[in-house]
């Protein structure tokens, strides 16, 4: 058996976004756009004050612009720690600190279970990675491009595919897409970057034309991290019998897998039996 993800879709689409800054509201326009969905991360200690008024382009959100922007959007928040230290260069409580109470602060603010992360700068070592399992988060988005389509051996080393600005980003998107290309080699096409850099280096454009050639694929499943973790844990979870006639589906989620030609779906609770 091989995965499928949602609704019996071969390949899965995502994408990242660290720091809560104000090209936030621009970037995700697009992805709503356009039907995408993406895992937004957020240093909560960072926050600018409400009383501050912001440089004319620039800068962090505010609480009550975050809040408005980001709870019930359909996209992720996630935790990026509370001021983007180097995690492998402060003390093992310090990193603690950092993790869980920016976890704690997202949650009460957001009203929603925070679960995943990308490394400031990312850095992490075993001893960080250690600490995130201990502060209960499943994934974390790593910087190091794999120039591939590829879902992790380890969720809390989560390699992305490129970042917005590379070079070959349009030829990825058109291998992912491509239906002649076996899709087992690609599952997961992921994308990441900061919002600022589209105002920096002035190229809203090649988001606007990557986040339309991307949308609307009937092979395609747009998703945010934590869901795709979710739906892969799920789909880890089967279990099968010895002959391969029975499968059951632990998890509380339906599951889909493809074997052979056929592409079978196994509802949350069910065990299915085969001929």
């Amino acid at each position: 058996m091989y995965i499928r993800f949602k609704d019996g879709k071969p390949r899965a689409f995502t994408l990242s976004y660290d720091d809560g800054t104000v090209q936030d509201k621009r970037l995700m326009d697009i992805f709503d756009k356009y039907g995408l969905k993406a895992t937004f991360n957020i240093n909560s200690g960072r926050f600018l004050p409400e009383n501050v008024e912001r440089e004319q382009y620039g800068g962090n959100l505010k609480l009550s612009e975050a809040k408005e922007l980001y709870i019930n959007s359909g996209h992720e928040i996630a935790v990026h720690t509370l001021t983007h230290p180097f995690l492998t260069q402060i003390k093992s409580q310090e990193a603690i600190d950092e993790i869980i109470e920016d976890r704690r602060n997202l949650e009460r603010e957001f009203q929603t279970i925070v679960r995943g992360m990308a490394y400031p700068y990312g850095t992490y070592n075993d001893d960080v990675i250690g600490i995130l399992r201990d502060c209960g988060i499943c994934y974390s988005r790593t910087v190091q491009s794999t120039g591939g389509f590829y879902l992790p051996q380890n969720w809390l080393t989560l390699h992305p595919t490129c970042h917005h600005n590379d070079a070959k980003l349009m030829d990825y998107a058109e291998t992912f897409v491509d239906t002649n290309y076996p899709w087992r080699k690609k599952p997961l096409f992921y994308v990441w970057g900061h919002s600022f850099e589209f105002d920096r280096d002035g190229n809203w454009n090649i988001m606007e034309e990557f986040a339309k050639f991307m949308s609307g694929r009937d092979n395609v499943w747009y998703a945010t991290n934590i869901e795709i973790y979710d739906y892969v844990k799920a789909y880890n979870s089967l279990q099968v019998s010895i002959d391969k006639k029975m499968i059951y589906n632990p998890s509380a989620a339906d599951v889909w897998v493809e074997d052979g030609d056929e592409v079978i779906m196994i509802r949350a609770g069910e065990t299915i039996r085969r001929n």
